[in-house]
């Protein structure tokens, strides 16, 4: 955790989420900004590793805590809370009591970037958290990715550990399903405002593809099918 939260290897990234820090935005003017990178958090047993893109500017770059203080999160925490993998159905500051069971949320990158697109460079040089993370959940069985970004970041994270990228395997899309190095990955649209503004994503959308990560995470890799 220190490693991520001191790193500065991406000079554009460091420069935004710093000004952003400074320069706040009138709502949360009066609240002091994390302005780091921002760490994963859940339950260290998690079988279900949830993977996002990265903070939000104003989310978890202000509140230290992926997903945490912005609509994107309040969308995740109220399904997640509904498929049982949340205690609450709201995360608005890292020490409002939230707690995660059986589920572990990280981010393909970890500082914020501006209109939230980190460049493929800025992604590469993140990769390296993930991996160590999910090397360090050694009951994860399952990561739900959310987004395009995160389904490729979810493949390349499993490469780096077992060697197998999971190729040939579906294109991203909401509700897609495929294997890599003995892991399932469920893919699922982002809960941004774009999307569940739009209807593209649902409550029950997203409480379904959880509810699928959950069943597949009580299966043992041996025992698991390829997805036909």
């Amino acid at each position: 955790m220190a490693e991520i939260v001191s790193c500065r290897a991406c000079p554009r990234l460091v420069a935004w989420r710093e000004h952003v820090a400074h320069e706040k935005v009138a709502r949360f003017r009066d609240e002091m900004y994390w302005g780091r990178p921002v760490p994963g958090f859940g339950d260290p047993d998690a079988r279900i590793l949830i993977v996002g893109l990265a903070p939000a500017a104003h989310g978890g770059n202000r509140t230290g805590r992926v997903f945490t203080g912005d609509a994107s999160g309040d969308f995740l925490f109220e399904a997640m809370h509904a498929v049982g993998l949340a205690n609450q159905a709201a995360g608005r500051r890292a020490d409002d009591g939230l707690a995660l069971t059986g589920a572990y949320i990280a981010a393909a990158v970890r500082c914020a970037p501006p209109a939230n697109k980190p460049t493929a460079e800025e992604r590469a040089t993140c990769q390296p958290f993930l991996v160590r993370e999910l090397a360090l959940l050694a009951d994860v069985r399952v990561l739900v990715a959310l987004g395009a970004i995160a389904w490729e970041s979810s493949f390349r994270t499993i490469a780096a550990l077992t060697g197998e990228d999971g190729r040939p395997r579906p294109a991203f899309g909401h509700g897609a399903v495929a294997r890599a190095g003995g892991y399932v990955v469920v893919g699922s649209y982002h809960p941004s405002q774009q999307n569940t503004f739009t209807g593209r994503l649902t409550q029950p959308m997203l409480r379904g593809a959880l509810r699928l990560a959950v069943s597949l995470s009580t299966v043992e890799p041996a025992s698991l099918n390829p997805p036909g």
